[in-house]
């Protein structure tokens, strides 16, 4: 009789002790350690492209060649180290500042968690009678057919009815006999707070990312102000390589990616464990996005169609009004018909390759030329200064006049050689480090 009466209770939820959770390093809080992770795997991962390009391993993948690298971007490399270097110190800063205001990470309410989502599907199965009355079946009828083959199955259709599962337990101070959990709630309950729940909070991450960063990335391209003031110097980089992802004014980078990342941790709940996930891969997919390369291979290229090759699209002067989202997703640019929609690109690569491969050819030609000019010129003051030590000492006094022009036409000679080596080392119209002369 008594456990017909607790049969259609709901199991009660266990006793829990919060303490705090012991950090990943032992001398590092787990807060501390997500920034350095951040750090850590955008110069990894920008190094093992860099690598890429220095001994040009997968040229079949590349999206732009080496001279399009030099010639087409207007910033230095040394410039964009510098930059990303800015911007990771003001994000680190940032970072330091949530972890003071986040609450200290705790654990022991594990089991306690489980538990309430097991309650969770056990109210859940009391719908199931009413819904299939609806279409015409009889709960009840079900059961007693299956109650004895499959016991479990029959209990969830009578609506969470298990009379057989008590267990004693502690509630309100007094040990008295309470319903148990089905194995089979428990090990979904488990599935749902270890891996479910976590995955759609990472989800919800993602969406709020981009569309924090679609909206004011957006805005920074219709309003002129905005991208002349702050976007325009990450598109000084028309040729996009791995390290230069986070090149941007310091404001932008805070605006864009430091605080749009922290509001989407905020959102979503997540807890700091589940932080150096999120931050960690938002950092290796935004610098994935600017590698240069479309390889076949790369598995941030291949979950979302938002890849190095979409991005890098936007990069050029023809597509610099499309394809604004990022990191993730392409929904935003599809719902609000941002996304390139002018056809095949290959066409336009090409010339671009083109163009900038005749701009390194006519330069080499160029400075051939002027190796070969000043080569002539230095074996023609030789002759004249071997000729002049050959003339004779008895007639020393009677050209004296004529021997001193020649001198002097050598000095000229020599003075010109110099110019032409220091304009050769220190740059001609201001293309030393390769970069366009109309920055």
């Amino acid at each position: 009789m008594a456990t017909a009466n607790i049969s259609h209770e709901l199991p009660p939820l266990p006793d829990y002790t919060l303490r705090p959770l012991p950090p990943l390093v032992s001398w590092l809080p787990d807060s501390y350690l997500v920034l350095l992770l951040i750090v850590v795997a955008y110069w990894v991962v920008s190094l093992i492209f860099h690598v890429f390009d220095v001994y040009d391993l997968f040229p079949q993948y590349r999206l732009h060649t080496p001279a399009e690298v030099l010639k087409r971007n207007h910033v230095t490399r040394w410039e964009v180290f510098r930059d990303v270097v800015i911007q990771q110190i003001i994000q680190t800063l940032f970072g330091f500042i949530l972890a003071l205001i986040d609450e200290e990470p705790m654990c022991g309410k594990e089991e306690y968690d489980v538990a309430w989502y097991a309650q969770k599907i056990r109210l859940a199965q009391r719908a199931i009678p009413p819904l299939l009355a609806s279409i015409g079946l009889n709960s009840g009828a079900l059961a007693t057919k299956l109650s004895a083959t499959q016991p479990m199955l029959a209990a969830a259709l009578s609506g969470g009815n298990y009379p057989w599962l008590v267990k004693m337990a502690t509630v309100a101070g007094q040990h008295t006999l309470a319903p148990a959990f089905a194995p089979w709630e428990l090990r979904t309950a488990r599935i749902l707070y270890s891996f479910a729940i976590p995955a759609l909070q990472f989800l919800f991450a993602m969406l709020v990312v981009d569309t924090w960063q679609y909206c004011l990335h957006r805005a920074m391209h219709q309003n002129k102000w905005l991208y002349a003031t702050f976007h325009s110097r990450h598109h000084r980089l028309y040729v996009p390589y791995a390290y230069g992802a986070l090149y941007n004014h310091p404001f932008e980078g805070f605006l864009l990616d430091t605080l749009g990342t922290g509001l989407a941790y905020l959102a979503s709940g997540m807890t700091v464990r589940q932080s150096m996930w999120f931050f960690t891969c938002a950092t290796v997919k935004t610098v994935d996005d600017h590698c240069g390369y479309s390889l076949p291979f790369d598995p941030m290229q291949l979950l979302t169609s938002n890849n190095a090759g979409y991005h890098d699209i936007h990069h050029q002067s023809w597509g610099i009004k499309t394809n604004f989202s990022q990191p993730f997703f392409t929904f935003w640019d599809r719902f609000l018909n941002t996304m390139w929609n002018g056809g095949d690109v290959t066409a336009r690569y090409e010339k671009s390759r083109r163009h900038a491969q005749q701009k390194v050819d006519r330069e080499n030609a160029g400075d051939m030329k002027e190796l070969s000019a000043d080569s002539l010129t230095q074996s023609s003051a030789s002759e004249l200064d071997e000729s002049s030590r050959g003339q004779s000492v008895s007639v020393r006094r009677s050209t004296r006049k004529k021997s001193s022009s020649i001198s002097q036409s050598t000095a000229g000679n020599w003075k010109g050689l110099r110019n032409k080596v220091n304009e050769s080392l220190h740059g001609k119209g201001g293309n030393v480090l390769g970069v366009e002369s109309s920055h």
